[in-house]
């Protein structure tokens, strides 16, 4: 099922060329073909939309273009936990088509429920097994998933990625980073699938218990997704373990890891286009900007049965690549995830978000990409400290240093961000670790 064609970094894989190399005519006619069929399916069988487009003074036959699209309403997280559990799904639970329940942990409200039929799955399966093939793998590969099974996407939504692609699965779930290391290393397992903190602290583990594993272990490639990842870290992972670095991304609500994904040429993220439409707006007026600027990206499903969502707002913000890629696939491209409109921090009447923090660190060979933002209060105004850990060899017992180090970063921080934070550099490993999503900021100011 994969194809292979010439590039200058060896073969080109794709698992579904058909797909992947579309020519733009065609797939916009299936994306409308699909949209129809959604619009219609979720004005029928979903009263939450049948409201929404009545309240609009619009019915399904309004959709005659993509264009379309725009005159529809949004759907928010919001109108996700108020349907809770079911009301937003376009077939009955009971139904017996529903094969699988995933759910947001629900730690701010209610969870937001997703249902998924056998078709579902299966479409699931299909774009993380595109990843697979974008990562270098194939049906020879193992694939060695380290994200969480359970209600989190991430590890079943590889876990069918690998069945799809007919790898070999080796479904280890995250913890238990030793043994990680020793299964990876004796398997000879060539593609990892975690999060990129996970995937740091499994290469530090592997340097601790004596390993090279950029010279020792047969993994090429990481397919990484569920939180930012900065390119110095990315480097980071990439000399440790010796690997291409993949940035996958998805979220539950509209499917799970798999919505785009980069090929091994990390120039953006090729969206499944088949299954879904990005717009990306301006995020106040929810209008839409020109490919290269920067906004927040919607996505409607085209090919969900069970749980059909018509422009969702994500809250994350990214933008449209103009521009083909190298790899030939012909899917539009979207830009790494910059930050998202509802994790932004404003200090001092300065919008930031934590990422900026982590693409500051890179370039500090002094400090590690642990890093962790702690929110307080003092007073009636909010207090920033940035915790930042050192590299092993950092000389910790030099006062000095460490106060120059500190200065220079929050210099660093002032000069890039216009913003000024009280930086702490503390020693090694004084950071907790993170087995799944790294925890990079603490809010203490309810605590104050």
């Amino acid at each position: 099922m994969v194809d292979t064609g010439g590039t200058a970094r060896g073969p080109e894989r794709y698992f579904q060329p058909e797909i992947e190399k579309m020519g733009r005519a065609e797939l916009e006619a299936l994306q409308l073909k699909r949209l129809k069929a959604t619009v219609a399916r979720c004005y029928e069988d979903i009263p939450f939309y049948r409201n929404a487009f009545d309240e609009a003074g619009i019915g399904p036959s309004a959709v005659q273009g993509l264009d379309d699209l725009r005159r529809l309403p949004f759907t928010t997280k919001q109108d996700m936990r108020d349907a809770y559990p079911f009301d937003l799904f376009a077939i009955p639970v009971d139904d017996g088509r529903v094969q699988r329940l995933h759910a947001s942990s629900g730690t701010t409200g209610n969870a937001t429920v997703v249902g998924y039929t056998q078709n579902d799955i299966d479409a699931w399966g299909d774009t993380f097994a595109r990843a697979i093939a974008q990562a270098g793998g194939d049906e020879r590969s193992i694939l060695q998933v380290a994200y969480g099974y359970g209600l989190f996407t991430g590890g079943l939504g590889a876990h069918e990625g690998g069945i799809r692609m007919h790898s070999t699965i080796l479904p280890m779930s995250s913890g238990n980073t030793k043994r990680q290391v020793q299964m990876m290393h004796d398997f000879g397992v060539d593609i990892l699938a975690c999060t990129p903190s996970y995937a740091l602290l499994i290469a530090d583990t592997a340097i601790e218990m004596g390993h090279r594993p950029a010279e020792e272990f047969k993994v090429s490639a990481a397919i990484c997704g569920a939180e930012p990842c900065s390119e110095g870290m990315r480097r980071e992972i990439e000399e440790k373990l010796g690997v291409k670095l993949i940035d996958i991304y998805g979220l539950s609500e509209v499917m799970g890891p798999g919505v785009s994904c980069e090929c091994r040429h990390q120039t953006g993220l090729h969206v499944a286009e088949d299954h879904f439409i990005i717009e990306v707006l301006d995020p106040e007026t929810l209008e839409p900007v020109p490919d290269g600027e920067y906004g927040e990206v919607v996505f409607t499903t085209l090919s969900k049965e069970c749980s059909p969502l018509i422009r969702y707002r994500t809250r994350d913000i990214s933008r449209i690549l103009p521009g083909e890629c190298a790899c030939g696939r012909t899917l539009r491209r979207m830009d790494r995830i910059q930050g998202r409109t509802d994790d932004m921090l404003i200090i001092r009447g300065v919008n930031v978000f934590p990422s900026q923090f982590q693409e500051v660190l890179a370039g500090f060979s002094e400090v590690t990409s642990y890093y962790q933002i702690v929110l307080t209060s003092r007073g009636p105004l909010d207090h920033v400290t940035l915790k930042v850990e050192t590299v092993p060899e950092f000389d910790f017992d030099e006062i000095r240093r460490i106060e120059d180090l500190q200065r220079r970063i929050n210099a660093e921080l002032k000069s890039n961000l216009q913003v000024s934070v009280e930086v702490t550099v503390v020693e090694p490993k004084s950071i907790e670790r993170s087995e799944g999503k790294a925890r990079r900021v603490i809010d203490e100011r309810e605590k104050a």
